[in-house]
């Protein structure tokens, strides 16, 4: 099942679909952690490189047992970093909340592109299906 891959355009609409498609991919496993995190980083690049940036998304298993989320888009210069969001603000925790949920996570640069990922355990019941161990 693993690895896995979609190009898609970063629109609003694109998100909850995203997140179905990663039920479908997972059948009955929890895939909360997982979709919250990548419903960040894509939302992410709709709000910091605006809408209709070209995107790949990638999911895919390590040695460690974890799934690697990566979202690649066109912007080399545009990093995601973790700032304080007032308690007034309704932005600015979702790279927050990929920190919280995620045992790891950065960026790969490359002259063109960026790549922001991060690592979470495998969801328990499609590691075997996917090929991860838990």
């Amino acid at each position: 099942m693993l690895p896995l891959s979609v190009d898609l355009i970063a629109v609003p609409k694109a998100v909850p679909e995203v997140r179905r498609m990663l039920r479908t991919w997972f059948g009955a496993a929890d895939v909360g952690d997982l979709g919250l995190c990548v419903s960040e980083l894509l939302t992410n690049v709709i709000d910091h490189l605006g809408e209709g940036t070209p995107v790949t998304l990638r999911i895919s298993g390590t040695r460690a047992g974890r799934i690697r989320v990566a979202v690649s888009d066109p912007a080399p210069g545009v990093r995601p970093v973790l700032r304080s969001a007032g308690a007034d603000r309704t932005s600015g925790r979702g790279m927050w909340l990929v920190d919280a949920l995620a045992l790891g996570w950065g960026v790969e640069q490359g002259p063109y592109s960026k790549t922001v990922w991060c690592e979470l355990r495998a969801p328990a019941e499609s590691c075997l299906a996917a090929g991860v161990r838990p």
